[in-house]
């Protein structure tokens, strides 16, 4: 099969499968890219490009099916933004870039297989504090490694009892929205600049996007495709950790 159409297939699947779940998909696309060999100037902005379009197709279909929390979303957007845009202004070393990413996707791979949705009656009141702290944090990380966050705070969120999964997923997908068009602005004021053959990628990922944020809104979760994206990032982690690739 030729490498270019094997890329995009992978493309679609990943978009689908992240949209499910309320993220965007960077993690995923740059798990892809670094599985394909692209070189790391090119992953950042290009991951957050496909980003803004997988995850605001995400954030609508959560909002429209009514599990959107305003006031849980509104501290982490707030103090995450300006953060995110600062970390996509700064260069990392290629060698150290991937590592940091290889890490930072193990957090999808525990989010998928270890943590559940929490029950109805044991869910919290969030922390505004805590909430403006961690958005702080998780947006530097994402416009440093080229990611909108929802991979770092979908298990915040989960962990802390703050809301369930579908709640999860309508915060994380706005959450990702506006960091990812933050990061990218950092990345633009480098000179980043995009041509013709995005159009392509872009159209696949937010087909695989509009799709999969619609399943997983209205539809019970598939635990199979969850189990099969959690494969996927592993074997990237293994490839950008230990493989030096």
């Amino acid at each position: 099969m030729d490498t270019n159409l094997l890329f995009l297939i992978l493309l679609l699947t990943v978009a689908f499968l992240y949209a499910n779940v309320g993220h965007g998909g960077a993690s995923g696309y740059l798990a892809l890219m670094a599985l394909f060999g692209t070189a790391p100037e090119t992953m950042r902005p290009t991951a957050l490009l496909l980003n803004l379009f997988v995850s605001v197709t995400a954030f609508l279909q959560f909002h429209r099916a009514g599990h959107f929390n305003r006031r849980i979303f509104l501290p982490f957007a707030l103090a995450s933004v300006p953060l995110s845009f600062l970390g996509g202004m700064l260069s990392v070393d290629a060698v150290l870039y991937k590592r940091m990413l290889g890490l930072l996707l193990l957090v999808p791979v525990a989010r998928l297989l270890f943590l559940p949705n929490p029950a109805k009656e044991e869910m919290r009141p969030a922390l505004t504090g805590w909430s403006l702290l961690i958005g702080a944090g998780i947006g530097f990380l994402s416009g440093l490694i080229g990611i909108g966050g929802g991979i770092l705070l979908s298990p915040v969120l989960l962990m802390l009892r703050w809301t369930d999964q579908r709640q999860t997923a309508a915060v994380s997908a706005l959450f990702i929205f506006v960091n990812s068009l933050a990061g990218l602005g950092g990345q633009l004021t480098k000179g980043v600049a995009f041509g013709q053959e995005m159009l392509i990628p872009v159209a696949v990922a937010f087909t695989g996007g509009l799709l999969g944020a619609w399943t997983g809104a209205f539809r019970y979760g598939q635990n199979t495709l969850k189990y099969t994206l959690a494969g996927v990032l592993a074997l990237a982690c293994y490839k950008l950790l230990l493989t030096g690739a």
